[in-house]
């Protein structure tokens, strides 16, 4: 399936979109009932269309060139409960009720990595 934009996507919602050089735009899956930011994912119109029209995130790999619905091989699905823009249009928002393992090294969320330091820990010598 070829990723130009979709003519299926509601005018008024393509209309907000701010997309990078490659049509693509930040999409952060976040649990809807405790708040866990899980993941970050691509997604362009298409992505968008589908995600809205089948209650599953899709996402676009940048490095396959195609489409993948979370949860397709692995079973941990991504089931959609509400998606936002944010103010300059240029990142979605969608919060999900996660099944299983956000992240495809079988965590939870592809967040669990030791926190950076603040602070004077973060300055090198």
């Amino acid at each position: 399936m070829s990723r130009t934009q979709s003519p299926r996507l509601a005018p008024e919602i393509a209309a907000r979109l701010k997309r990078n050089a490659d049509g693509l735009f930040p999409a952060i899956a976040q649990q809807y009932d405790t708040g866990e930011v899980l993941m970050l994912g691509w997604m362009d119109d298409e992505a968008l269309r589908r995600t809205l029209v089948t209650g599953r995130c899709t996402y676009y790999s940048r490095s396959r060139r195609e489409y993948w619905a979370k949860g397709d091989t692995s079973g941990h699905v991504q089931h959609v409960r509400s998606v936002a823009l944010d103010c300059d249009g240029d990142t979605v928002l969608v919060r999900v009720d996660q099944v299983g393992a956000a992240c495809h090294t079988g965590d939870r969320t592809c967040f669990d990595a030791d926190e950076l330091p603040l602070g004077e820990g973060a300055q090198t010598p």
